[in-house]
């Protein structure tokens, strides 16, 4: 008999098993189980939706065809239940699903804090499309909003918003915006250009209760005795993995459910992968959790081929993310940062957690380079310099520099012969150049 594949979720690490999973295993029988109405989706597009930039259909990548071409098959519903030992999953519904091979792609939910008013009405979060949507249609008669949390996702619900004239207060518990991943100079380009769109930011401020009347939010009260009133609350301060199903099942969960190098749980035919599979990272040694798209995937593709029975090894490379924060490009590469970010309880959308941290480092040194270039209204550099390599990088504005930097990160190239001069004082005026020259030498050396 074929194989039966059972994939719970149907997000990029999901698909990416599921296509790795027919490649390895043209007979098997795979079914997708999606508690989510509309299927898969892209999560980061939901940003670009929400600003009206794109239309909602143009956040599916694949239609029907690309399902029936994969022979996969897919049903809607929430899985509430686990039997390892009988190979099984229960749905809502009371029905039993029977698998040889399991995967929990489950993904990550925002928190909510226990705040008094947090279940009214036009209190929103970011998880899904019919978020977004909500979001959306509420924001047609909501003349003002307040938003809370840092990280990308805050960023995305103040745009948004601010994109279809609410009026927007942005709270903050620290003195800046994401302070773990972004440096100061930074925070303060992101914070001036919200505020140049007319975001009202308030620093060091937290959320008391949430104020409502008839069942709907009508404002805030702050901790400092504040009084805003408002007809919607955002609230991104951070997410937490979906842990229910492993721990009632007994399997191994930490931060995420634990996983081995393979994305196995210690039920061998049971793997996870995605934001909520917690992977060792070889180079810090530490088991850090990514809400990154582009590390969903590439979990995805190992935990289906191991699936499928052949053996492959989940490397976690370096944190790579291009996002938007406040209208300009900005990619972020590596470690570049150090802390917990008090605006976050858990960690944020679209953030990795190697980040935060300079393994191996603790003489790294950062230099900056900010100017403006033709076309950019801002430009700014800045570079993690450790003994040997680079470290991280973040790059905002003109994005010349993205791939080499990338490449000399992921491949920690020596780069000793420059190291003297990136941390030179006058080496801000050509920092760029000096990486693009010091790139150029290297690919010309290294290829075949």
């Amino acid at each position: 008999m074929p194989r039966r594949y059972l994939i719970v979720g149907q997000g990029a690490a999901g698909i990416a098993a599921a296509e790795e999973i027919r490649t390895q295993d043209p007979a098997g029988d795979i079914l997708l189980v999606s508690q989510d109405p509309h299927g898969y989706y892209s999560r980061p597009g939901l940003a670009y939706y929400l600003t009206g930039e794109l239309p909602d259909r143009a956040l599916f990548p694949w239609d029907e065809k690309d399902f029936a071409r994969l022979r996969l098959r897919r049903r809607q519903g929430r899985v509430v239940r686990l039997h390892p030992q009988a190979h099984l999953v229960e749905l809502d519904d009371g029905s039993r699903l029977p698998y040889d091979r399991l995967l929990l792609a489950v993904g990550s939910l925002a928190f909510r804090p226990p705040l008094p008013g947090i279940e009214l009405e036009g209190v929103v979060t970011l998880d899904s499309l019919d978020d977004a949507r909500q979001i959306v249609k509420r924001s047609r008669r909501a003349r003002a909003a307040v938003v809370v949390g840092g990280g990308i996702t805050a960023l995305e619900l103040v745009e948004g918003l601010r994109a279809r004239r609410v009026r927007v207060h942005y709270l903050l518990r620290g003195d800046r915006y994401w302070r773990s991943v972004l440096d100061e100079t930074e925070s303060r380009i992101v914070e001036k250009r919200l505020e140049k769109e007319g975001v009202r930011i308030h620093r060091r401020t937290e959320i008391a209760e949430i104020l409502g009347k008839r069942g709907r939010v009508v404002g805030v009260l702050t901790k400092d005795g504040q009084q805003i009133k408002c007809n919607l609350v955002a609230v991104a301060i951070g997410v937490r993995p979906r842990l229910e199903l492993a721990k009632n099942a007994g399997l191994e969960t930490d931060r995420g459910i634990v996983v081995n190098e393979r994305l196995q749980t210690g039920v061998a035919d049971i793997f996870a992968a995605g934001d909520a599979a917690q992977v060792r990272d070889p180079r810090s040694g530490k088991a850090l959790l990514d809400t990154l798209w582009s590390v969903a995937v590439a979990q995805g593709r190992v935990a289906g081929r191991n699936m499928a029975g052949q053996t492959a090894v989940y490397r976690k490379g370096v944190p790579f993310n291009v996002t938007r924060l406040a209208g300009l490009t900005t990619t972020i590469i590596g470690a570049v940062g150090r802390g917990v970010d008090r605006d976050l309880l858990g960690i944020a959308r679209g953030d990795s957690e190697a980040w935060r941290q300079l393994p191996g480092a603790p003489d790294a040194a950062g230099v900056e380079l900010l100017a403006a270039q033709e076309g950019f209204d801002v430009n700014h550099l800045r570079v993690l310099v450790g003994r040997q390599t680079l470290i991280g990088a973040v790059v905002m504005g003109d994005q010349t520099l993205s791939r080499p930097l990338h490449h000399l990160i992921a491949h920690e190239v020596d780069i000793s012969s420059i190291r003297d001069q990136l941390l030179h004082p006058a080496a801000a005026s050509s920092l760029g150049d000096l990486i693009l020259r010091f790139w150029l030498d290297w690919r010309r050396d290294a290829a075949p």
